[in-house]
């Protein structure tokens, strides 16, 4: 057949991955627009492959044929790492990280290395982005290597797969996943279909040989990894590294694992010679706070199986303009324009004159319910010019009629208090339990909103 027969155009939506022999501006599958980019796409490779799957012969098993064994995980020495990764690295796995550019993520994964060197194992880490000297320089000011880290600059897919089968390496880092091509795909690097491909055979490698692949993605302006959405779906797990690039703090937070929670959180501070990890992030977060400043008032989320104590701070002031402002950092708007409505419906206060700006200090972002109550007293706080004791923690879900419901881990919570020095705890009142009694901190349960502003 004529060359130009093999190869045909179509068109992906950068987005989800959908496939299109036309383009398209709004992508059917996830509805977003101008998405689609074209591509060239080889019929010949497609054909083999699938002759080469019609050749293998698959038979299926039952459960009770099935061996299920413990899966090996490896600590990172890290202990904020291996809380995110569910206890440690699992052999055979593959890990994607994500994150802003400048955030940290190579010297994430460089720390990474300099941890496991001790422990006998072989690791390669392969850059198609930076040059080996400037890996060197980055690993001289975190501290000393050992022999057992291997350095490699190469972007060709096949390549690498040739040097991970001759070397053998227990854990391989890639960074980053868009600089790779694989030749058998005739579009650029970065490309849907590159992507798509290259962490194919990542995955295939990982899974056949037990090779760990840690593999680094570039995230797009809406902070998602860019590339298409199946991405996320072929690894065993996603983390995302997210903080202020400006400020010291970085969170690293994981949104899937196949070995663990997804809710867990590590803390790490940024310092010249690398991360350093935050085991107290709630004092850490706490650092600062003004004294006796109305509009302020901490409060408790939880994030996985760690409770964290946060500043809620709210400003309430009149109004220049036929329409007052809303402003939330850190938390969702929405809920923050529903919380003052139950405080004009059932406080009877009139704060449809009056802007209103909400923020969790130290630019952390919570969603849980469990701060409602916090953003409830920090805006009444505010809005009376009135300030809450320092050593008041509130927690607690705000519901539509006024009522406040009760959060799941009150224990934890409680005792996350009472470890920081807090006196008093307002909590809901169907969360005050007998075991709470033991901690030395008196509890304060409310069942209304207006109960909990008449206490403070």
């Amino acid at each position: 057949m004529p060359k130009s027969k093999l190869r045909s155009s179509v068109f992906f939506c950068q987005n989800c991955g959908y496939e299109s022999s036309k383009w398209a501006g709004q992508c059917p599958a996830c509805k977003e627009w101008n998405t689609f980019v074209e591509e060239v796409v080889d019929k010949s490779t497609s054909k083999s492959l699938q002759s080469v799957r019609a050749a293998r012969s698959i038979e299926p098993k039952s459960v009770s044929q099935i061996s299920v064994m413990d899966e090996i995980r490896i600590s990172t020495h890290m202990e904020e790492f291996d809380r995110v990764l569910g206890g440690g690295i699992v052999r055979g796995s593959l890990v994607l990280v994500g994150g802003d550019p400048g955030i940290g993520k190579s010297t994430l994964l460089l720390q990474l290395c300099r941890e496991l060197c001790s422990d006998n194992l072989k690791l390669l880490y392969i850059s198609g982005e930076e040059s080996l000297q400037q890996i060197k320089l980055r690993a001289d000011r975190m501290g000393s290597f050992s022999d057992a880290l291997s350095l490699l600059c190469e972007t060709n897919l096949d390549l690498i797969r040739q040097v991970i089968e001759r070397t053998k390496p227990d854990i391989v880092i890639i960074d980053s996943i868009q600089t790779m091509y694989n030749e058998a795909v005739g579009s650029a690097p970065g490309s849907v279909s590159q992507v798509r491909e290259s962490t194919s055979v990542l995955m295939q490698m990982a899974k056949g040989t037990g090779v760990t692949v840690f593999v680094v993605g570039h995230v797009t302006k809406e902070g998602t990894v860019a590339g298409p959405r199946v991405l996320e779906h072929m690894v065993d797990t996603v983390l995302y590294f997210e903080g202020d690039r400006y400020a010291s703090y970085r969170i690293l937070r994981g949104v899937k694992n196949r070995f663990g929670s997804t809710n867990e959180i590590g803390v790490f501070e940024m310092r010249r010679e690398g991360l350093i990890e935050v085991k107290n992030p709630s004092e850490y977060m706490l650092s600062g706070r003004p004294e006796g400043a109305s509009g302020s008032v901490v409060a408790c989320s939880v994030e996985g199986t760690r409770p964290i104590l946060v500043e809620l701070q709210a400003l309430v002031t009149r109004t220049n303009f036929g329409m007052p402002r809303r402003t939330a950092a850190g938390c969702d708007h929405n809920r923050v324009n529903l919380l003052m409505a139950v405080l004009e419906k059932r406080l009877g206060m009139h704060l449809s004159d009056y802007d209103a700006y909400v923020n969790i200090a130290g630019g952390l972002k919570m969603n849980e319910p469990a701060i409602d109550l916090g953003i409830v007293l920090a805006i009444v706080s505010s809005y009376r010019d009135r300030a809450i004791s320092d050593s008041v923690l509130v927690f607690g879900e705000v519901g539509l009629s006024g009522e406040v419901r009760a959060v799941s881990m009150a224990e934890s919570r409680v005792a996350e208090a009472c470890k920081l020095g807090f006196s008093e705890c307002i909590l809901p009142k169907v969360s005050v339990t007998p075991e709470l009694s033991s901690y030395p901190i008196k509890l304060i349960g409310v069942s209304s909103v207006s109960e909990a502003v008449d206490l403070v």
